[in-house]
């Protein structure tokens, strides 16, 4: 058997205040997750466990974002996560604070 694609996810999160960019990315990969219910994995006979995830981050500083608790709110199968530059930074007019917008996707792989 292979690993094959079989479905991609994409979000957007923001940190409004706070500049915290593993809460952006967080958020993001919630907001590609949690508008699916994925029935892929039964629907071939496999467990949803079974599902391994590839979630891609992109802000800013990359090295900003905690992975751990990325991959942590995955609710089924197993993970990785990588983080890129993209996404936002917006200062606010006093330049005291920002906004941080990430981008995620997810893409599912199962092995069939």
């Amino acid at each position: 058997m292979a690993l094959k694609r079989m479905v991609l996810e994409l979000g957007m999160g923001t940190d409004i205040r706070g500049a915290d960019y593993t809460k952006a990315a967080v958020r993001a990969l919630r907001d590609a997750l949690w508008h699916n219910s994925l029935s892929i994995a039964d629907a071939v006979g496999l467990p949803v466990d079974s599902m391994q995830v590839e979630v891609r981050i992109g802000v800013p500083h990359p090295e900003k974002v905690d992975k751990a608790a990325v991959l942590a709110i995955l609710p089924h199968g197993t993970g990785t996560v990588t983080v890129v530059e993209g996404g936002l930074e917006i200062a606010n007019d006093a330049g005291t604070n920002s906004t941080v917008l990430a981008h995620a996707c997810a893409i599912v792989r199962l092995d069939i």
